[in-house]
């Protein structure tokens, strides 16, 4: 759903790239940042960490990571960046995007970062997340948030799930695999605890199903009748939170889901804005527009096809997008 094989050659058309440096996984790593200091102060220009949670079927080790590291770090050095992974093994690692309890997922990754020797240290991290990865990183945010996350930008997130599975590619034995138990009964415990997308698939004709057996999406979405305040401060103390949308994407169905909208049986959008999950102010979404830190934004292509335009405004740091590395 979300494999970044395009960004070199992206990359190699930005040469005034400025921040967002996404070092290969086997770079040595950039001396800790001071935890006593942070990017703002006058005497301190180190930058905070970067944390990236990549898509479905991609792992942290793949080459188009790894090039963008390389390039990122030649022109903007001293950007400490870490990749999410699930397992040091690259083929374990895209495995648990398909398979796995989400919830379990991100406890690892709560604890895997609350204890790394670099982010621990920082007073601080910005963070990037991939299709999938977007709703991954809301979830370590409302979670756990340690060290905390100052700013978010996805790209082409479901952030109000899916209404539909993606088609596998020929061969993706791994992706078919878990398409045949996705479809065989996307509600009970066991496809709930083992396969990823189902926990976060939401169709509005099933909204009761999707509310009580839902591992992970209602919970972080808040949905449910008790709604856990930690959720709300956390995702609503971020500094700027960006959703970006692929104009054409067909892979996120529906689409819409990357700026949180509604799409109903009828195809009728209902954007966030007119949603309760808004107007009640569930996740804090309210109030972080309310002090201009809620950005909606387009780019034209399909899934995950991103142009140099588009990374040039995460990574240079433009207004509206900027991770503030």
């Amino acid at each position: 759903m979300a494999r970044l094989t395009t960004f070199l050659t992206i990359l190699s058309l930005s040469s005034t790239l400025h921040a967002s440096t996404l070092p290969s996984h086997n770079q040595k790593p950039v001396s800790p940042p001071n935890p006593s200091s942070s990017t703002t102060s006058s005497d301190d220009s180190t930058p905070l960490p970067l944390i990236i949670w990549h898509g479905l079927g991609d792992n942290y080790a793949a080459d188009g990571l790894a090039d963008v590291a390389s390039l990122a770090e030649a022109v903007h050095p001293g950007t400490y960046t870490y990749i999410i992974r699930l397992d040091e093994d690259a083929s374990s690692d895209r495995t648990a995007t398909f398979f796995g309890n989400l919830t379990l997922q991100i406890e690892q990754v709560c604890a895997d970062l609350a204890s790394h020797p670099i982010l621990s240290t920082a007073p601080a991290v910005d963070a990037l997340g991939f299709s999938q990865g977007g709703q991954f990183l809301r979830g370590y945010i409302e979670r756990c948030n340690n060290p905390p996350v100052r700013s978010l930008v996805t790209f082409g997130s479901q952030h109000n799930g899916i209404s539909e599975f993606q088609t596998c590619s020929a061969g993706d034995w791994v992706c078919k695999g878990a398409q045949g138990l996705l479809r065989s009964n996307t509600w009970s415990n066991f496809v709930q605890s083992r396969l990823v997308p189902a926990q976060y698939f939401r169709d509005p004709a099933q909204i009761e199903e999707y509310l009580e057996h839902s591992n992970f999406l209602a919970d972080i979405n808040n949905e449910r009748e008790v709604k856990n305040s930690t959720y709300k401060k956390n995702l609503g103390g971020l500094e700027r939170f960006t959703m970006v949308m692929f104009e054409e994407d067909e892979t996120v169905v529906p689409k819409e889901s990357s700026w949180w909208a509604e799409v109903d049986e009828e195809g009728k959008v209902t954007g966030v804005r007119e949603r309760r999950v808004y107007t009640e102010d569930w996740l804090g979404l309210r109030s972080l527009d309310e002090k201009g830190a809620l950005k909606f934004e387009t780019t034209k292509g399909g899934h995950m096809q991103l142009g140099s335009k588009v990374l040039k405004k995460t990574f240079k740091g433009e207004e509206e997008w900027r991770l503030e590395l």
